[in-house]
């Protein structure tokens, strides 16, 4: 896609993701109008900034949302909705929203017949830097069509899950509860090697190597905590929010929920213990602070 062959793109929510993605809309060709709760100043190089989402929805074909949860995308939805002169046909939310949020969405713009599909995205900052990151959508046939030149210049790994909005969301959600067992279950296994004399390094290196090896052992502890470093772009904030999505859509479902009890239990106490810290810091939380058993005293 190159400026003048495709549809005008707009962004909103420029952070640590957005801010990403839309770089690598105007690094591809696109033409680009942003905007963000911040200001002028955190435009993307390159892209026009407006000041408002319905001076957005006015000036693009196409609008990307990436904001912190389900609250803001529907007021990001609601704006758009309300915006009577709007140009914008279609929306790719790239938010992490849950089922439910995703459906809310999905509802104030089919209402105001702008086409809606549902994405979510696994990789982190880095992954989108590096063209890697997961990006996972569902919608209707049509709406996808139009939207997947979009997509593709945002990263090279788009992976369509479904029809119906809210379904990008769920493999999100279990994604991410993965990730955070894997890294949770992992920081509990080198803290106790290392309680009985194993060099952490070497560990890590030999699970890697092993049945065991998963996507703790791969990136996290290499690169991040083994390092010291704890920069991997995502807090325990959000991962503890993700969780707690995960854990409704869980129960509303009716499906089992005692391994995800536990590992979301583990979150919230380590977001409430240091809260907005990067994920990786769960191992010097598991290791020095974190308690993953209650104390005997409050076994009764």
């Amino acid at each position: 896609m190159s400026g003048g062959s495709g549809p005008v793109v707009g962004f909103v929510g420029l952070g640590n993701m957005g801010s990403v993605l839309a770089a690598n809309l105007v690094e591809r060709g696109v033409d680009l109008v942003v905007t963000d709760l911040r200001g002028p100043d955190v435009a993307t190089p390159g892209a026009a900034f407006v000041a408002s989402v319905a001076g957005v929805a006015r000036a693009v074909d196409v609008m990307v949302w990436s904001v912190p949860d389900s609250r803001a995308s529907e007021a990001v939805a609601r704006e758009v909705a309300a915006t009577t002169d709007r140009r914008v046909t279609h929306v790719v939310d790239t938010s992490t929203v849950g089922l439910e949020g995703a459906r809310t969405t999905a509802a104030i713009l089919d209402a105001a017949e702008v086409a809606f599909v549902d994405g979510a995205v696994s990789g982190g900052a880095a992954g989108a830097r590096a063209r890697t990151l997961a990006l996972m959508y569902a919608g209707p046939d049509a709406a996808c069509a139009v939207v997947e030149p979009v997509l593709a210049a945002m990263t090279d790994n788009c992976l369509r899950v479904g029809a119906r909005p809210g379904l990008a969301q769920v493999v999100k959600l279990a994604n991410n509860f993965l990730s955070a067992t894997a890294l949770a279950a992992t920081s509990e296994a080198v803290a106790f090697g290392v309680a009985v004399g194993l060099d952490a390094a070497t560990m890590v290196r030999v699970i890697d190597a092993s049945s065991g090896r998963n996507t703790a052992t791969m990136d996290k502890f290499p690169n991040h905590v083994l390092t010291g470093t704890y920069a991997s772009g995502f807090t325990n904030t959000l991962m503890a929010k993700d969780l707690a999505l995960y854990a409704a859509s869980v129960a509303a479902a009716g499906t089992p929920a005692a391994v995800g009890s536990l590992t979301t239990d583990i979150w919230q106490r380590f977001a409430a213990a240091e809260p907005n810290v990067d994920f990786t810091r769960i191992y010097p939380f598991v290791e020095g602070t974190g308690r993953t058993e209650p104390a005997e005293e409050d076994r009764t």
